[in-house]
């Protein structure tokens, strides 16, 4: 079922003693503001979480497809070859797929003053019609797709799709502290290593890690880009399950203990929207319970809403035309 009101939320989450979201331009280290400290965390290492959490959950109906259907395929997961995803589009829809550039390829030697007159072959990005059709096709059979949209325009043109489900960074409430551990492996990998380190045997290796911190991320719901990916009520409360859940099934030693504190949805009566984001966002803040302190747990702070906490699952008027539930 199409979707008909416009939503936002925000997402509350924390890390005690691991890396949220590495830098790999900074040696792995946590993200960080440069200029105020506070830690970030990118949209698309949300998303990647998002998409791990559909595939696991989702897994058995992928084996077992109700009328030949995958509604919850992931289109962006490890080791995957996209072109290879459009070209399932226009095979199951039978639809000729447009012809590849062959010039480069050819085993057959080819005279250079030949090839300066002869012009090289174009390879055909497929009809209109064509490429509509095999963009819904990914559509309705990868979640991903239809959530958060995708450049499908490589290889077999599949076209492009805006999601309806955009996510901000997030960023941490007060500035946190990088640190880096030494730690050392018992173990070489090879016997040069081992008769260098004279049967030693030990490696020393490097830890980043945030000693705590809560972060906060903001994120957008568009009916009317939904009714064109066919993102729908049960992809909304997958979605919202996924946010709540994600990072139980996220664990690793890099990461630490990393849990959702927070997840609120702000529901507009309208598609358009009742009230801007930014004035609801506001209204919800996350604040210390003792300013100044330095807190290694989620008791050092507190979300209020107009200065009122919010029990899970309860629903309050947020504004005309706008209710504001907190979903866990």
């Amino acid at each position: 079922m199409s979707l008909t009101n416009r939503y936002d939320f925000v997402l509350i989450f924390d890390v005690k003693d691991g890396n949220p979201n590495g830098d790999p331009d900074a040696g792995n280290m946590p993200r960080l503001d440069a200029e105020s400290g506070h830690g970030l965390v990118t949209d698309v290492s949300l998303k990647r979480k998002v998409r791990n959490f559909v595939g696991l959950v989702k897994e058995q109906d992928q084996r077992e497809p109700v009328a030949g259907e995958k509604r919850f395929e992931i289109y962006v997961r490890e080791k995957a070859i996209l072109n290879q995803q459009h070209q399932r589009a226009y095979a199951a829809l039978k639809l000729d797929a447009p012809a590849e550039d062959q010039t480069e390829s050819s085993a057959e030697p080819v005279d250079a003053d030949a090839k300066k007159k002869k012009p090289a072959k174009e390879k055909r990005k497929g009809s209109a019609s064509d490429v509509s059709r095999a963009r819904d096709w990914m559509c309705q059979n990868f979640f991903d797709i239809r959530t958060f949209g995708a450049v499908m325009s490589t290889g077999v043109n599949c076209g492009q799709v805006r999601g309806p489900v955009q996510l901000t960074f997030a960023r941490s409430i007060e500035p946190v502290v990088s640190l880096e551990h030494s730690i050392t492996r018992m173990a070489v990998a090879t016997e040069a290593e081992a008769e260098k380190q004279q049967g030693d045997n030990r490696t020393m290796g490097r830890k980043h890690t945030v000693p705590y911190g809560v972060y906060v991320a903001h994120g957008f719901v568009s009916s009317f880009l939904a009714k064109q990916t066919g993102f729908g009520d049960d992809d909304l409360e997958l979605l919202f399950k996924a946010l709540e859940q994600m990072f139980e099934h996220d664990r690793s030693a890099a990461r630490g203990e990393m849990a959702t504190r927070g997840l609120y949805v702000f529901k507009h009566d309208s598609e358009l929207g009742n009230a801007p984001a930014y004035a609801l966002f506001d209204r919800l803040k996350t604040l210390a319970v003792t300013p100044g302190a330095v807190s290694r747990d989620f008791s050092g702070y507190q979300v209020q809403f107009d200065g009122q906490a919010l029990n899970p699952g309860h629903t309050v008027p947020a504004s005309p035309g706008v209710s504001l539930t907190r979903i866990c």
